[in-house]
């Protein structure tokens, strides 16, 4: 399988090359140059298939060529063996809703779904085997401990995760700084989720440091992120036996859902793909209006989607612009340049025939937790709960799978406020939140980074 640029339809990488560069070269995110479409008979073979199993047969798609498929079976299902539920994720009707739980993983949200295939991934393609990789990773607060939990004490490879300065949830933050081994490092930066983004793309656009310091990223701009988290909407759509199906999944680098359009391009039929966000908008904005314009970052109680630049969208205007690699770099500079950019109407109608989009304030939020709470005695985190009320907003579109994308207990404050208790530590989360926490504190730009990451690697 040979990938590309969003921005340089010319580029040839095979898929070690983009697992290991996460970013393309010019600033661009890779992507597959073929893609799989399911006819219907191949849909009814894979519904019949187990979660590990179904996961070979999508991720191996991407990867042919470069791992073989019996070898995937088994990194997958070591990767899973520590989740909860031993079908990796589970479905719950609450009410009328269908709720999809993605955080049965070691550090409690979706992140682990993909985190623990790419730990994995790391040591198969013997990416680290004759010199040490060091991954930088931006975190708005779960990506960072599902990557601590999947590449700790790993042989030649050092882990740099950039998080938000006081700008995530206390719990988010304890299970990252009170685990990992010596080759964590977390680093707190003065600024927002969208500096530390910002920072790790400029370190990735910077040759001779990237190449210097043999740099590797686990954000959702990395491909290898996508592909293990498209399973889960095949696998959901399979076990409803529906045929009208939406998702409501609360985003905010659009990476989660991007997911969701990719099962839908190779075959899986999804009616609508609802991007439910706070009131850190941008998605919204664009979607309905055109408009992309990065905003000040607003602190909600949604943290994990207080994001004004969603970088994963870029993928998405690659097809929605006719697939031309010149058009979106042209974007992309007026981005750059001007702060912003606008798509006609034309280019709106191809997002919408696909996609919808709803904000829920805080407000809105705690209204549904205390309100699910009390109907049905169940607890939903807060990001779950925009999903739900996006959700609601619409009435004609058949059955909606709601994405519920990390366990509550790792916003116990907003729950405390929402249902007038707090929660207990799920007995999977190997947590001590009387452990000291390790992380330093560094001012927002990329030369402090620079130096510190150079100050622990030589």
């Amino acid at each position: 399988m040979n990938y590309f640029s969003t921005r340089d339809k010319s580029l040839e990488f095979n898929f070690k090359d983009i697992f290991l560069r996460g970013l393309a070269p010019g600033g661009g995110l890779f992507l597959p140059a073929e893609m799989k479409k399911y006819n219907q008979e191949e849909l009814n073979n894979l519904s019949q298939l187990n979660y590990n199993e179904l996961a070979t047969e999508i991720i191996f798609n991407f990867c042919s060529g470069e791992i073989k498929k019996e070898e995937l079976s088994s990194l997958i299902q070591k990767s899973y063996s520590s989740f909860k539920d031993k079908e990796v994720v589970n479905i719950k009707k609450i009410g009328n809703i269908n709720l999809l739980e993605l955080y049965h993983g070691p550090t409690l949200a979706f992140k682990d779904i993909a985190m623990q295939v790419i730990g994995n991934m790391y040591d198969h393609l013997e990416v680290a085997k004759d010199k040490t990789v060091n991954v930088v990773v931006a975190t708005s607060g779960d990506t960072g401990s599902a990557a601590i939990a999947a590449l700790s004490n790993r042989k030649n490879i050092n882990l740099f995760v950039l998080h938000p300065h006081n700008k995530i949830s206390n719990i988010q933050r304890k299970i990252m700084t009170t685990i990992g081994g010596p080759n964590i490092y977390n680093i707190a930066i003065e600024g927002s989720f969208d500096d530390c983004q910002k920072i790790v793309k400029e370190l990735f656009n910077e040759n001779s440091f990237r190449s210097k310091i043999n740099m590797s990223g686990v954000n959702s701009i990395n491909w290898a992120r996508i592909v293990c988290q498209i399973v889960y909407y095949f696998y959901s759509f399979f076990r409803l036996k529906k045929n009208n199906i939406s998702f409501s999944v609360p985003t905010g680098n659009f990476g989660d859902i991007y997911a969701g359009y990719v099962a839908k391009k190779m075959g899986l039929p999804i009616n609508k793909l609802i991007v439910a966000t706070n009131k850190n908008d941008i998605l919204q904005r664009v979607i309905n209006t055109g408009e992309y314009k990065p905003d000040k970052v607003k602190a909600t109680i949604t943290p994990s989607m207080d994001i004004q630049v969603a970088s994963n969208f870029e993928r998405l205007l690659y097809y929605i612009l006719d697939e031309s690699d010149s058009k979106v770099g042209s974007l992309m500079n007026d981005l750059s340049s001007k702060s912003l950019f606008n798509l006609d109407k034309k280019e709106i109608d191809k997002i919408k025939k696909d996609f919808e989009a709803v904000k829920v304030t805080d407000e809105e939020t705690v209204s549904i937790i205390n309100k699910i709470y009390k109907e049905h005695q169940f607890i939903i985190d807060p990001h779950t709960a925009t999903g739900v009320g996006a959700a609601k907003s619409f009435k004609n579109l058949g059955e909606i799978v709601v994405l519920g994308t990390a366990h509550p207990y790792k916003f116990n404050d907003t729950i405390k406020k929402a249902i007038g208790k707090n929660l207990d530590s799920p007995k999977h989360l190997k947590l001590n939140v009387d452990k000291k926490e390790t992380f330093d504190i560094i001012g927002n730009s990329n030369s402090e980074v620079k130096n510190y990451i150079l100050g622990k690697i030589q």
